[in-house]
This record gives C-alpha cells, sequence and structure tokens, in this order.
C-alpha cells in the first residue's frame, strides 16, 4: 500500500500514538499478571513500531516525519495513561491514617460493602487508628469521597497490588465456600 507523501507524517504520528499506548498496556498487563494478554499486546505494538520506523527511516530527509515521530511518542504516553485510569484493572490497597476517632468512617466503610481492617497506632503526635481496605482498583474514587466526608484531615495512601489470594466481593456478603474460620490461640 503506497500513502500519499504529505498524509504520512499523520499516519507516523497515529500509528506513533498507537504504539506507545499499547506499550503502556503492555506494561500494565505485565505488573498485574495478566500473562495471556501481556505477549498479544507486544506482538500488536512491534508490528506497528516496525511499520512506523522503516516508514520514518526511508524519509529522514523530511524534518516533518521526525516531528511527526516525536509527536505521537508525546501524545502516545498520555493517551497509554488515560487509558490505564479508564480500565481500572487490578486490586489497591488503601491505607488510612487518622488522628480522629475512626468509627465513622469505619461505619461508612462497612455500611458500604467495604471489608476493612483497623489498628490502633502510636503516631508522632499520639494514637492514631490505622485503617487496612483492600478494593477493586474501580473503588478507589468511592473511597476517596467516604474518607473526605467522614474524616477529611486523614491521611491516605492508595497502592498498587500485584496479587489478591482470594475473591474481593464488594457491597455483598462472601459466599460460604469463600468463607474462612480463624483460631486465635490466647
Amino acid at each position: 500500500m503506497i500513502i500519499p507523501e504529505f498524509i504520512l507524517p499523520f499516519v507516523i504520528f497515529i500509528a506513533r500514538i498507537c504504539d506507545v499506548s499499547l506499550g503502556t498496556l503492555r506494561i500494565i498487563f505485565v505488573a498485574k499478571g495478566f500473562k495471556q494478554w501481556a505477549p498479544l499486546v507486544a506482538f500488536v505494538e512491534i508490528l506497528i513500531w516496525i511499520f512506523m520506523i522503516s516508514t520514518t527511516l526511508k524519509h529522514l530527509d523530511n524534518w516533518i516525519m521526525a516531528i511527526a515521530y516525536a509527536g505521537g511518542f508525546a501524545a502516545g504516553n498520555y493517551v497509554g495513561m488515560l487509558i490505564d485510569e479508564k480500565l481500572t484493572l487490578g486490586h489497591e490497597l488503601v491505607r488510612i491514617i487518622t488522628k480522629m476517632n475512626p468509627d465513622n468512617l469505619v461505619k461508612a466503610l462497612k455500611e458500604q460493602g467495604f471489608g476493612i481492617t483497623l489498628i490502633k497506632a502510636n503516631g508522632f503526635n499520639g494514637e492514631v487508628g490505622v485503617i487496612y481496605v483492600i478494593i477493586k482498583r474501580s473503588h478507589i474514587v468511592k473511597i476517596e469521597k467516604l474518607v473526605k466526608k467522614f474524616n477529611p484531615h486523614a491521611l491516605y495512601t492508595i497502592e498498587d497490588l500485584r496479587f489478591v489470594n482470594r475473591p474481593i466481593f464488594f457491597g455483598e456478603t462472601t459466599p460460604k465456600k469463600h468463607r474462612y474460620k480463624f483460631a486465635f490461640k490466647k
């Protein structure tokens, strides 16, 4: 297929956006352990890259091609980050550290279906409550709203989790086959 010379920079720009966006997705899939998707995305990514680099190298005398290639790379990074935000794949660990009584926040989290672990700890200025919540990434906004509503001065961090050993059941009771009994020795 022969692409007209005046359209080529636009094609390179768009292809580079696709290539870099796919590269971002591939890295996310590798980091999250999606072994079946990462190689497929890598295959498509490199096919696009081979087309782009060979076309760009054939036209090194045209500085617009270099600008299109670099611009596509920059835009592809941005598009890749937007795609990552929309996909919300995987799980997150939310750690909430609060100086004030965490009871209202804990109650609100439980009412919304989140499983929590509350630990009393000592911070720089005295006693604090540390709340741990493992959530699906798609629930980050919901958690943030609850923290801001019930404990607006709390410090919270959100960390990516690579693996969770059992399903997270949001907003429903855990099915019997996934219930675990723990016995604590005195």
